[in-house]
Formats: C-alpha cells, structure tokens, sequence
C-alpha cells in the first residue's frame, strides 16, 4: 500500500487558496455586525493587557482586573468623547456670528466666479437647487443608512466592553486552544508566533496612541500662533482622525481652515491652517511614527493603502481604522507559514540593498541568475614596441570583464563536454 501523500499541481493549489479566500472575504462581509466589534475588542484587550497584568499583581484577582481595566478604558473614552461634544457646543453658541461670515465669504465667492467665469448667480443658484432635489429625492435611503449606523453603533458600545472584558479574562483559555488546534505544529513556534502577534499589535496601537499625543499638541500649536480660536479642540478632533491612516489629518485641516476662512478677515490664514497640517503630516509619516512605532510594524506604504482601500470595501469606516493592524497581523501569520512566507515578504517594507542605484544587479546575483565580476580593479596595459628595422605595426586586442554576464542554461554542459 502506497502510503505517498498526493502532490497537486501549482495552479490547483493557488485556485483553491484563492477561492478559499473569496469565501472567507464573503463570510467576513456577511458577519461583520459581530465580526467588528469583536475585532475592535482584541484590539481593545491587546492594549490593556498591561494593565490588567499589572492589577493582578496587586492581587486583585483575575476577573476584577479585567474588570478595572475596561472601566478605566470607558472613562478615558467618555471623557474625550465629552471634550468634544462640550467644545463643539461653546462653538455652537457663536453660530450666528459664525454664519454671517460664511454668507458674506460665498458672497464674495459668488462675486469672484462670476467676474471670472461669467456664470451668473442665477445660474449658480439653480445648479444648487437642482443638487438640492436630488439630496431630498435621496433622503430616505441617507436616514435608513444613518439609523443602521446608529444601530451599529449602539450595539458596539454594548458589545465591546464584554468583549474586551471576556477577551481578558479567558487569555489563557484561549491560548490552549491555539496549542491544540495546531498540535502538528511545535509548540514553541505556536507561542512564539501568538508573542509576536501581541508584540505587533501592542507596539501599534501604543505607538498610535503616542503619536497622536504629538501631533495633537503640534497642530494645537500651529493654530495658537496663528491666533486660531478653539486650538486645542480643532489640533486634537485633527489628531484623534489619525485613525484613519494617511487621510485623517488630511481631512482634520478641512474643518478649522473653514472655520478660519469665516472667522477671519483674510483667506490666507485657512491657506496657513492647511499648509500646517500638511507640515505635522509629514513629520507624522517620516520622523515621528517611525521612531516611535520603530521596526515592529514592518508593511510597505503600497500594501498598506491596499489594505486601507479593501478594509474601507469590506467593513466601511470601521475597515480604515483596522486595516493596518490586521496587516501587520496577517504579516506575522505568512512568516510563520513555509509555503505563505514569500507573501509575507511582500508585505513587509523592503530590504535597503533592494532600493539602491545598482540594486538590479545585487539582486540578480544574489540569486544566481549573473555571475559575479572577475575583477573589480581597473587594470591598464602599456605596450611598446622598438624596431630598429623599419616601422612595424602591432595591434593587441585586451578584454577585461568588469560587469557580471548572464549565465547561460546548459553552461554546466558545455564545460563538461569541453573538458572530456
């Protein structure tokens, strides 16, 4: 009896992996009610899981820990969220003196488009009426979608906290299962692959939680100096939207270059908002997070705004804010996998060797496809030649290799039979 396990060909395998795929993207969609809030709460545990380690050795006890520790997450987003909505009513007060200054600045846009452009104002306010009608034909589907979020929302608010809490509780519980679901694996690489999760995934949200402490202080700063009104506010609602990777300040300039543009007397100074968020942004992206987050999320910009843009498809708002962490998690899944490890290098940030001028020719020696060069010293030949019998001509042919020379296939061949 042939005991051979039956080896399939490439292209069976990778169909397979990719209808694999397709259903498990199809039941994430499908699920996604349970499925992101119980996401948000591994995140949630992840991150309290040294607090909750460090209660317990208060000898507090295992269930109170937890217990603690969410109630202390809930009060530091209650008190945020109460920071927001208490400033935003102080604004709110000022409305009328606020909206005189937005109808006298379309005044004036109104007036400079159509000195510009020729389009009078009774053509621009038709296009306005005629967008008005089709936002009003679309009212209804707009409210059915705001009470479903609003829906969402109050069933995550519920569901997150006994989550996270049971997430806590039940860590070991949930590591045996990990131990005995993958019995043929060794169980140092189990642990040491579910370590590495943690690693990730803690040095991310710690990280963002950082960087966002600073880049909320220096957009508030910005706005200080240029004598912005509800600084803090506007530099820290900026910053709390860095959970949206790449956009979120992008977008957390709109609302205090408007408020600028209606507040103050001269455009400039929302042209200066804008052009310091884009300044902090920059500092965000090349300085700040990558000494701060360091080399423990390691993906590449392009993957990373692949997964932004399929996680904003798959799960909407929620898939933005858990695209890179999930990556990251993804990553350290594939190098713990022999025959995923080529994708997890894909996702990974590149070597240095593979971003320098001669980087081609590396990497093609690297793996055999050009030979090495047989010298890398320029060498000179001088020859001369005395005759005292008459002139003499004398020509020498001299090749030197210096650049590596592509490997033909049978060159093992040809040697061999040269050589017989």
């Amino acid at each position: 009896m042939d005991n051979n396990s039956k080896k399939y060909p490439y292209s069976l395998d990778l169909a397979s992996s990719l209808i694999a795929a397709a259903f498990l993207l199809a039941f994430m969609y499908i699920t996604q009610s349970v499925l992101v809030p119980l996401l948000f709460s591994i995140l949630i545990s992840i991150s309290l899981f040294p607090l909750a380690r460090f209660l317990e050795r208060l000898r507090l006890g295992k269930a109170f820990a937890a217990v603690l520790s969410v109630l202390i997450a809930i009060a530091i987003i209650w008190a945020i969220g109460w920071f927001i909505v208490h400033q935003t009513i102080i604004i709110g007060k000022d409305a009328s003196a606020i909206t005189a200054k937005v109808v006298s600045v379309l005044e004036r846009a109104q007036t400079w488009v159509e000195e510009s452009f020729g389009i009078e104002r009774t053509e621009m306010m038709d296009q306005l009426r005629e967008q008005g009608n089709k936002l009003a034909a679309n009212a209804g589907s707009v409210v059915t979608a705001t009470f479903g979020s609003i829906g969402n929302m109050v069933a995550g608010v519920i569901l997150v906290p006994l989550f996270s809490f049971f997430l806590l509780y039940y860590r070991d519980f949930f590591r045996e299962f990990f131990f005995r679901a993958f019995k043929s694996v060794p169980h140092t690489k189990v642990d040491t692959t579910l370590n590495k999760i943690y690693d990730v995934v803690q040095s991310y949200l710690l990280g963002l939680i950082t960087v966002m402490g600073i880049v909320a202080i220096l957009n508030t700063a910005g706005l200080m100096l240029m004598g912005i009104e509800y600084a803090w506010f506007f530099g820290t609602l900026a910053s709390l939207l860095m959970l949206l990777p790449y956009i979120g300040i992008a977008i957390g300039s709109i609302l205090p270059a408007l408020f600028a543009l209606a507040v103050k007397d001269n455009a400039w100074y929302a042209v200066g908002v804008v052009a310091w968020f884009q300044v902090v942004q920059f500092l965000e992206g090349n300085i700040i997070t990558p000494n701060i987050v360091g080399s423990k999320v390691s993906i590449n910009p392009l993957m990373a705004m692949i997964a932004i843009l399929l996680g904003g498809m798959l799960f909407g708002l929620s898939g933005l804010i858990l695209a890179l962490p999930l990556t990251a998690t993804i990553k350290v899944l594939f190098d713990a996998i022999p025959s995923m490890e080529a994708f997890g290098f894909l996702i990974g940030e590149p070597e240095k060797e593979l971003l320098k001028r001669n980087s081609t020719q590396v990497l093609l020696m690297k793996w055999g496809v050009v030979r090495k060069p047989k010298s890398t010293k320029k060498v000179e030949v001088d020859l001369k030649v005395e005759n005292e019998t008459g002139p003499e001509t004398v020509t020498m042919t001299y090749k030197e290799v210096h650049e590596s020379e592509v490997l033909p296939k049978d060159q093992d061949e040809t040697d061999t039979s040269a050589k017989s």
